[in-house]
């Protein structure tokens, strides 16, 4: 199949197809004009890769689940690793978050928000308070 079609059936666009192949994570065979040519295994590539770039897989983090996916010598627990790894980053994140919305609901709670030209938000960012 065309690059269109692999596209449409993985969920993903033309150009994204053509950035996997640029960095190698995909490499679709060619017909004799050059054209890239897609299979069935490709498109199955493609979403996994899309599913785990939907789950915040960095690039590096997609092609050694790939690796892994591809290796039938693999043992799951190398699996695991990576994705509680990620979970680990993304629990940081969600209490980085967390901390910030306290603080933007401070801020927020602090402001009139009328016609005046007093503003305890501002007056709070340039203070450091």
């Amino acid at each position: 199949m065309n690059i269109s079609q692999a596209a449409r059936q993985s969920g993903l666009s033309a150009k994204a197809l053509r950035y996997y192949e640029s960095i190698h994570l995909l490499m679709p065979s060619r017909s004799p004009n050059g054209y890239r040519e897609y299979s069935r295994a490709d498109v199955e590539t493609l979403q996994f890769i899309q599913r785990a770039r939907s789950c915040g897989f960095s690039v590096d983090e997609v092609r050694a689940l790939l690796e892994l996916h591809n290796n039938p010598a693999r043992h799951s627990h190398d699996a695991k690793v990576l994705v509680e790894e990620k979970l680990q980053q993304v629990e940081r994140q969600l209490e980085v978050l967390k901390s910030m919305r306290k603080t933007l609901r401070g801020l927020a709670d602090s402001c009139a928000g009328d016609d005046s030209p007093e503003c305890a938000i501002l007056n709070q960012l340039a203070s450091g308070d």
